[in-house]
């Protein structure tokens, strides 16, 4: 979602092409879809030991594999790294010129974000509509450790493709326009997941779409009945408050993708005195929706100026384990000369205990229970010249001490007044 703010902090470097990361985007051309999950999704083009003591041994390693089963840790990590959240601290902060071309694009409006360990490469997606150039994702070269953040590489750019190779078209020009939101690499098939937020005045749902790393669409997954877009009824998305968070689960098995903000049904938009709701939803990789939970939106944090405007909403998500997810819920308050300052909050959320609402079409007078939430980190509180607007978030490699590290990238909306913001942050466990 596209949110102005103020300009501020020190320039990152973008190089030329790196002619090894553009082998990487040529080659790294996995099958789109494993052969055992093919069929449920939509198809492109829809959106040594002595005798006598061999006994004892054995029993032994029974015994020891026994207990190992028993105290070796939570289910819920079992299939995927063991991830805890407690803080975080900043490394560091880059930002990215917004004259910056590389490939003949403007590099900007950076919505998502997500990192490849194998490669070491991160991916970067803009929301641009295709109205400056075709809808796009980067990549890039990220690097830090627990000191310090280096500047950051643009090394290519990778146009989005509808499944018949051809670009996405713009508004203008008609036919499905995409409003990309979130980018998720996937490991188990060396692909790409991403997000659309739809156009409610063309009619064009929000999606979740599985790419290529050349870029092509290789399927959609369906979008339930309520989330649906209505161009002249005030039910299903609202426009440009839609699919803007998306991650994989921490064993890979499934999808999480969050709403910006509320179904028209769900209730109304967060003010400055109150908080609202938006739905969490689980897919398995078969497209099926496995859950939906709700989440609390907290109420806009300050007053925009008379005749001005203001919003608040969830702008990424990011699993930690089976049932917590990193959120940012992102807050925009325009002020009496149109600027806007933005508040920018971590959360850790836990769905242990909260209703499946799946079944709830309407949440507004409906009885339920939602996520629990936990601030980790106010980002107005970090001392930074200036909070941009912040939308993408993904976990990087380990540091040296063995703790995870956090890489969160805002959206400039290809916006003078604002900046494309790169932070680093080492997270220390619970």
């Amino acid at each position: 979602m596209r949110r102005p703010a103020v300009r501020s902090a020190a320039c990152f470097v973008a190089t030329s092409v790196d002619p090894s990361i553009e082998a990487v985007v040529a080659s790294a051309d996995a099958p789109a879809i494993a052969p055992a999950i093919a069929p449920a999704i939509a198809p492109a083009g829809a959106p040594g030991r002595r005798a006598g003591t061999r006994v004892v041994g054995l029993a032994a390693l029974v015994m020891s594999t026994a207990l190992l089963a028993a105290c070796g840790g939570d289910d819920d990590h079992d299939d995927g790294p063991r991830r805890s959240v407690g803080a975080v601290r900043l490394i560091g902060e880059q930002t990215l010129p917004n004259d910056l071309q590389v490939g003949g694009t403007t590099v900007g409006g950076l919505s998502g974000i997500d990192y490849d360990p194998a490669a070491n490469l991160w991916y970067l997606v803009s929301d641009d509509r295709s109205d400056k150039q075709p809808a796009r994702f980067y990549t890039a070269r990220i690097s830090y450790d627990s000191a310090r953040l280096q500047p950051v590489q643009i090394a290519s750019v990778v146009t989005l493709r509808q499944a018949d190779g051809s670009a996405y078209p713009n508004r203008t020009a008609g036919g499905v326009v995409p409003d990309p939101e979130a980018i998720r690499f996937d490991p188990s098939t060396g692909g790409l997941w991403w997000t659309s937020e739809g156009d409610r005045v063309l009619g064009l749902d929000p999606f979740v779409a599985r790419a290529r790393t050349d870029g092509t669409l290789s399927g959609t997954l369906p979008l339930p009945a309520a989330f649906q877009m209505s161009p002249t009824q005030e039910t299903g998305s609202r426009n440009n408050a839609t699919f803007e968070g998306l991650s994989l689960s921490a064993d890979g098995k499934s999808l999480w993708v969050s709403m910006e903000g509320p179904l028209y049904q769900d209730g109304p938009l967060p003010t400055p005195s109150s908080g609202s709701v938006s739905r969490l939803l689980r897919y398995d990789r078969n497209g099926n929706v496995l859950a939906q939970f709700v989440y609390p939106l907290d109420a806009i944090p300050a007053a925009p100026a008379p005749g001005r405007s203001a919003d608040n909403g969830v702008t990424e998500i990011l699993a930690i384990d089976d049932n917590r997810l990193l959120t940012l819920e992102r807050a925009g308050v325009q002020g009496a000369d149109g600027n806007f300052t933005t508040y920018v909050r971590l959360y850790q959320i836990d769905i242990r205990g909260a209703t499946d609402v799946r079944s709830l079409d309407r949440l507004a007078g409906a009885s339920y229970v939602p996520v629990r939430k936990r601030l980790v980190q106010n980002l107005n509180a970090l001392g930074l010249k200036t909070v941009d607007n912040i939308e993408g978030m993904a976990w990087g490699p380990k540091l040296a001490n063995g703790r995870d590290s956090l890489v969160l990238v805002s959206d400039n909306n290809f916006n003078a007044t604002q900046i494309t913001q790169v932070l680093a942050f080492e997270v220390v466990p619970e």
